[in-house]
């Protein structure tokens, strides 16, 4: 954890600034998976309704990103990644951070509560706990598993997208949440492959850091595949239809076949052609959960048209 006094205010914070706090690329993602949640579960849900709950979800994930920047304000400070958010770059203090982010859970998840139900409250606010105490304080720190079990707050959104329209927990809900938790071992362990010195500098306990390479592309591959069963198992719930599941064929297939390639490589063929591989699985990576999501989307308004049929 960074100390409070250490980052002295270079120049005054702007709205900017404040804004970068809350993770905003983070939260789009937030945002889409969970108005996807809401939006297929198949419950009619108020437009105001439904626009107030994706709202203080948002809301809630940025509070967990302010509390992540200001607990990992001396870890960013390190990271050339990381050097430039408003903590390290003396733009905002530590305490601004905390109370910021403290504001907006304690806002997002009472305003939830009575803008949908109790249970999506309770399950936002387990989210921003698991993702600012579990994941940041403790995970992130003492265990190469972190991304693993930390990832669990990143597969949140959708799960309490759907509770906010039903108020329960499905298997369909579950589904949502193993695709973003699966995917995130692979897409964050790429990006380790080929930014190793970033996370050994700041003395964050990476698999690549504690394991080597060779390990680390062993477990890309099986969570990979991990990854695809749990993608195509979705496609045989009531909320999929012709759109996801294509979509979960072709791109599982190419994850699959990025994911074996990167398996069969060695660091010594990585680092002489600069980690093509690894950076062009990461970018496939990036693209994966929008076209999954997506394809839900696209199949719940085939469904609303006629076109497909579906579970009510």
């Amino acid at each position: 954890m960074s100390d409070v006094n250490a980052y002295e205010r270079a120049e005054e914070p702007g709205f900017g600034d404040y804004v970068a706090l809350l993770k905003p690329r983070v939260m789009s993602l937030v945002v889409f998976t969970a108005m996807v949640g809401l939006l297929v579960a198949p419950v009619p849900v108020h437009p105001f309704i439904a626009f107030t709950s994706i709202l203080f979800i948002a809301i809630g994930a940025g509070a967990s990103g302010a509390l992540n920047m200001w607990w990992d304000a001396d870890i960013d400070a390190v990271m050339s990644r990381t050097q430039k958010r408003p903590i390290p770059a003396g733009k905002v203090q530590p305490g601004e951070a905390l109370g910021l982010g403290v504001a907006l859970s304690g806002l997002s998840v009472m305003m939830l509560a009575l803008a949908a139900n109790l249970a999506a409250a309770a399950l936002l606010a387990f989210t921003i706990f698991f993702y600012a105490v579990i994941y940041t304080m403790i995970l992130k720190r003492w265990t190469p598993q972190n991304i693993v079990i930390g990832g669990a707050a990143g597969a949140f959104p959708p799960m309490v997208g759907w509770v906010a329209a039903t108020g329960s927990v499905s298997l369909e809900a579950l589904l949502m949440f193993g695709l973003i938790f699966f995917w995130t071992p692979p897409h964050f362990w790429a990006l380790c492959l080929f930014m190793k010195s970033d996370y050994a500098d700041a003395k964050v306990p990476m698999l690549t850091v504690t394991h080597g390479h060779d390990a680390t592309r062993r477990q890309i591959f099986v969570y990979t595949l991990v990854l695809a069963a749990s993608a195509l198992a979705l496609g045989f719930t009531s909320i999929a239809g012709p759109a996801y599941i294509a979509t979960a064929v072709v791109m599982n297939a190419l994850f699959a076949r990025g994911a074996w390639m990167i398996l069969r490589r060695s660091t010594e063929t990585a680092q002489a052609d600069g980690y093509k591989v690894e950076k062009s699985f990461f970018k496939l990576s990036l693209i994966y959960l929008a076209l999954h999501f997506g394809a839900l989307l696209a199949d719940a308004a085939l469904r609303a048209l006629g076109l497909i049929g579906g579970a009510a």
